[in-house]
């Protein structure tokens, strides 16, 4: 498994408050042919998302995630990021890896 992900790129988004982040995953699920691989309560009221796919599609996908966070009246976009070919190591140890969980989803 780690050889298919580290060919993916990842791209995260953190948010403060659930509506930006529930914003952000349905536009970016959207906009891409990519996998959500990760969602958590990073602190306090902060969200984070994370997302698995081609380069191409994962840097359409953020862009369009940063767009509806930025469209939604409560909370707000904390920050964003995208690592086109993550090495082995980050993927093993950071929670950005596919799992058994969204494998049905897997791009």
């Amino acid at each position: 498994m780690a050889t298919r992900s580290s060919r993916q790129a990842v791209g995260t988004i953190q948010t403060d408050g659930f509506p930006p982040v529930l914003a952000a995953a349905d536009a970016m699920l959207k906009a891409g042919n990519v996998t959500l691989v990760y969602y958590g309560l990073a602190e306090r009221a902060e969200f984070m998302i994370t997302i698995r796919g081609p380069v191409s599609e994962v840097n359409q996908a953020v862009a369009a995630g940063v767009l509806a966070c930025e469209a939604t009246k409560k909370g707000a976009l904390i920050s964003h990021y995208i690592v086109p070919h993550p090495t082995g190591n980050l993927d093993s140890v950071m929670p950005m890896q596919y799992t058994s969980e969204s494998e049905e989803f897997w791009v």
